[in-house]
């Protein structure tokens, strides 16, 4: 369905914000992962042709997207990291108004939006009261009002609690069941439930782009866990590999992934999306040290 070919985005000054990016990609969640400043906004930007590529290809259900890019908004959903809204307007209000940008003017398709979101209850509520989560949900229904076969979402659950987070996610889970949709972000938490696919960013580079149990299976027999005395986890720290570390009382809990027991007594686990994300980030500093 979405087909990237060697996409590349140059600024002005000459930094890059992604560097030949490939990949292909069907219906479901695309998990688009990586910390900030790792090129995911400039790359969404693309190929929702907001920014246009200084080299590369985008074809979307066989479009060329850079020749014919009205074919694909028409297609398109797009929620942004910053949405901005018009707090002196209701939810149905708001709601009308991108619609309406987007030449869909059906009150009923209105308030099934609306209630997709679980936001039919307060529509007659002023935006301005809204919280964090509820602004995300009512971006999410101004994305899907024309009925988009690919949705954008940027960082969608920056802000929100954890409550709001969850219900996030289950919404952005059963939307890619119809559709495509990518999603962006740097907490691996955000994905590893809903995502069919994950890439992974750095630096303006794709440096993994998998199913979650490929990638899972690449650190299986990696990943090593241990419980050592914090004395002894202080003199071991400076040498350790990528490794989570949590101290309780007078013992530290350690996670790590090496090749090898990172340290006596430690034995092999099975490895999560976070390890998987530890990894991948311990090889690009190692690359970036050499190089």
């Amino acid at each position: 369905m979405l087909e990237i070919r060697g996409l590349t985005k140059r600024f002005r000054a000459g930094n890059y914000g992604v560097r030949d990016v490939s990949l292909e990609v069907g219906s479901g969640v695309l998990g688009l992962l990586g910390p900030n400043g790792a090129g995911k906004t400039t790359l969404m930007q693309m190929i929702a042709t907001v920014l246009r590529p200084t080299s590369g290809e985008i074809r979307f259900a066989g479009v060329d997207v850079r020749r014919r890019p009205d074919d694909l908004r028409r297609r398109l959903g797009y929620l942004p990291q910053d949405f901005g809204t018009y707090g002196e307007l209701t939810a149905q209000e708001h709601l009308a108004y991108f619609a309406g940008l987007k030449g869909m003017r059906d009150r009923r398709r209105l308030g099934e939006l609306l209630e997709l979101v679980n936001l039919h209850t307060v529509a007659g509520r002023r935006v301005a009261g809204f919280s964090g989560g509820m602004r995300q949900r009512l971006g999410i229904a101004q994305a899907l009002a024309n009925q988009p076969d690919l949705l954008i979402v940027d960082e969608p659950t920056a802000g929100l609690d954890p409550g709001e987070r969850l219900r996030f996610r289950g919404l952005l889970s059963e939307l890619g069941g119809e559709r495509l949709v990518l999603l962006s972000t740097h907490i691996v938490s955000d994905i590893e439930s809903i995502a069919t696919a994950i890439a992974v960013m750095s630096e303006g580079r794709l440096v993994a782009c998998d199913r979650p149990d490929g990638l899972l299976e690449g650190a299986r027999g990696r990943v090593w866990e241990a419980v050592i005395p914090a004395e002894q986890y202080e003199s071991l720290r400076g040498g350790l590999p990528e490794a989570r570390a949590v101290r309780r009382g007078q013992e530290v809990h350690l996670r790590a992934v090496a090749e090898g027991p990172p340290c006596p007594g430690a034995s092999l686990v099975e490895p999560t999306l976070e390890d998987v994300y530890l990894q991948l980030a311990g090889s690009i500093a190692a690359a970036a040290g050499r190089s």
